[in-house]
């Protein structure tokens, strides 16, 4: 059953055969958490602080890169996916294309030189402001990568708690040993109350452990659209 939305499998297959694979997982993963025919603009922000460097030496976060990619494919009409990348600041931003993916991570990682610290809120300001001067009205999903949790840790919760009432869904993944002290706040964040510190609960947390590429696609697809369906209803009810 193909999807009504994105770039479709002929595309896929014409322009990107190496992601065919795992855009048809996508697709399974879609239909089995009832987004089958949903459109959604598709974010990828990603942690170049420090600690992240084996990561993107090994190919792990290019890995990432085509997986959301390919769910874009599905999600929004133009089958791109913009790139945020944050240490400190934001470090810089590119477009992620079918046309021009292979090894794109690594060679715009290479291209920005210096690793920071941990700081999320410039990159949700970053797709914050992104989002609104698109002028896009289809509801927003952003994946959002790190290794553990912001220097700033009360600026990333209020910026995710200002930022509810935006079509914005912040789907955390996180890369790591499992270590509380790292995610612990991760969690808090996933768990923040409803309504106290914000009108609907706009986000969610996967840990994808120390080796993340030995985690199923199928499996990476199905954490990162968990809980994004149940947004939607909320969002949509609430007016956002």
């Amino acid at each position: 059953m193909p999807l009504e939305s994105g770039a479709g499998l002929s595309t896929v297959e014409s322009t990107a055969p190496g992601l065919v694979d795992l855009y048809k997982k996508a697709g399974v993963s879609l239909r089995n958490n009832g987004l089958a025919g949903e459109r959604a603009a598709v974010y990828l922000v990603l942690d170049r602080s420090g600690s992240m460097r084996p990561y993107y030496r090994d190919g792990t976060v290019q890995h990432l890169a085509e997986q959301v990619l390919s769910l874009g494919a599905h999600l929004d009409d133009d089958g791109a996916v913009p790139l945020v990348f944050f240490s400190t600041d934001v470090d810089g931003t590119a477009l992620l294309s079918l046309t021009d993916y292979r090894g794109r991570v690594q060679q715009l990682h290479d291209e920005l030189g210096h690793m920071g610290r941990t700081n999320y809120h410039w990159a949700m300001d970053e797709v914050i402001d992104h989002h609104l001067a698109s002028g896009n009205e289809a509801p927003a999903l952003v994946v959002f990568q790190t290794d553990g949790g912001p220097t700033s840790r009360f600026a990333a919760e209020r910026h995710l708690c200002k930022a509810a009432r935006l079509p914005l869904f912040w789907q955390f993944i996180g890369f790591g040993a499992p270590d509380d002290d790292e995610f612990a706040f991760l969690h808090k964040l996933d768990d923040l109350p409803v309504p106290e510190k914000r009108v609907v609960d706009n986000a969610g947390f996967f840990h994808a452990g120390a080796d993340p590429r030995a985690v199923a696609d199928s499996e990476v697809y199905d954490q990162l659209l968990g809980e994004f369906p149940t947004w939607l209803t909320a969002a949509r009810q609430a007016g956002i």
